[in-house]
């Protein structure tokens, strides 16, 4: 998958990355993301990352949907986060559309308390 990320962006040390497929199911865990929500990928693959992730944003708003619906990114979007059986976390979620014909996101989670 081919991301385009801002020429200014860089994931704070204690960020979580994921990969979804083109119908936000998990492709893959990256750094950080055990340390986050205690979740490996033989856990995750092809699941919904929503679902997985508990994943609710303040504002009601699908981030990964509207990222994988229109192609844009969702940057600096408060949420909350409740892996299945870790405790509630409070994080930042930078989402961003997968730029080649297989479609997806990579998604990037920050704790934010």
């Amino acid at each position: 998958m081919l991301f385009e990320l801002l020429d200014d962006y860089y994931p704070a040390p204690a960020a979580a990355m994921f990969v979804t497929d083109q119908t936000g199911r998990m492709l893959g865990c990256g750094r950080g993301s055990f340390q986050l929500t205690g979740l490996r990928d033989e856990r995750a693959i092809g699941r919904d990352a929503r679902e997985l992730l508990g994943l609710q944003a303040d504002d009601g708003t699908d981030i990964i949907g509207t990222v994988l619906e229109w192609g844009v990114r969702q940057l600096g979007k408060s949420a909350r986060i409740a892996a299945e059986g870790d405790r509630p976390a409070r994080v930042v979620v930078d989402c961003f559309p997968a730029y080649d014909n297989d479609g997806g996101a990579l998604l990037v989670l920050t704790p934010s308390e």
